[in-house]
Parts: structure tokens; C-alpha cells; sequence
């Protein structure tokens, strides 16, 4: 079992070390811009790291589904893979919103795009699995012989 979902927990592992590095300087931006908690306003250097951090976190669970869904019942490797892209759009979109806010725009529309695809291969694959065990259909079969014919 443990091989069959080590690249899934590889990739989570590296997201919680992800989440864990944005609040790390969300905590230094706290100190450089004299903004002690449980305040959400200051210097506007800070609000940006801030804005970045807490949307990547709001955005973090929707993640982790999507990844071991579509890990579990489409494809291990090729979701590791789009859950790595989508960790260096991530960190893409954390490091140009905390220069600016208009640095965030190209790696926000990448990692929702990430996200979109390993939403339909969750679907995909939660739909193969239905067809197959509760109609004893093989759907990709089934598609494939439809577009044959």
C-alpha cells in the first residue's frame, strides 16, 4: 500500500513544509513592520505577505483533496506531478505578491489552472471507479469503443 501513495505523501509533506516557510515570514514580516498579533493591518509590505500567506493556506485543504483524490483514483505520478507544479506556482504567487501585488497575478491564474486539472482527474477517476464497481462497466473502455465505432 505504502507505494502506492509514497509520491501523494511526498508531495503533502512538501506542502506542509510550504504552508509552515509562508508563515514563517508572515512572523518575520510581523517583526520588520512592528505589527504585533493579533493585528491584520500595518505597513503595506507586511499586509501583502500577510494577503499571501493566508490565501495559500485558504487554498491548502481544496489542495490536498484534489491531489489524493485524483492520486488514489486517477494516477499517482501524474498527480505528484501537477501537486509539485502546483507548490511552485505557490511559491511563485508568495514571493511576487510579497514584492507586489501585481507580482501575483501570473502564478495565482497557473496554480488555479493546476488545481482545475487535478479536479477533473479526480472526477475522472472517481467516475471510472463508480462505473466500474457499482454498474461493472469499464468507462474508459467503453469510451474508447464508442469513438472506434
Amino acid at each position: 500500500m505504502q507505494e502506492q501513495v509514497v509520491l501523494l505523501a511526498a508531495v503533502s509533506l512538501l506542502g506542509v513544509l510550504e504552508q509552515a516557510y509562508f508563515s514563517l515570514q508572515v512572523i518575520y514580516a510581523r517583526r520588520k513592520y512592528s505589527v504585533p498579533p493579533p493585528a491584520t493591518s500595518g505597513h503595506p509590505d507586511f499586509e501583502r505577505v500577510y494577503r499571501a500567506q493566508v490565501n495559500s493556506s485558504e487554498y491548502f485543504p481544496i489542495f490536498l483533496t484534489v491531489l489524493w483524490v485524483s492520486g488514489v483514483f486517477f494516477s499517482q505520478g501524474v498527480s505528484s506531478l501537477c501537486g509539485l507544479l502546483y507548490l511552485c506556482g505557490r511559491f511563485c504567487y508568495f514571493t511576487g505578491y510579497a514584492k507586489s501585488a501585481q507580482g501575483r497575478l501570473a502564478p495565482l491564474y497557473f496554480s488555479a489552472k493546476i488545481l482545475w486539472v487535478l479536479i477533473v482527474f479526480s472526477s475522472l477517476g472517481v467516475l471510472c471507479s463508480l462505473f466500474r464497481f457499482h454498474l461493472d462497466m469499464d468507462l474508459p473502455q467503453l469510451v474508447l469503443r464508442g469513438l472506434v465505432e
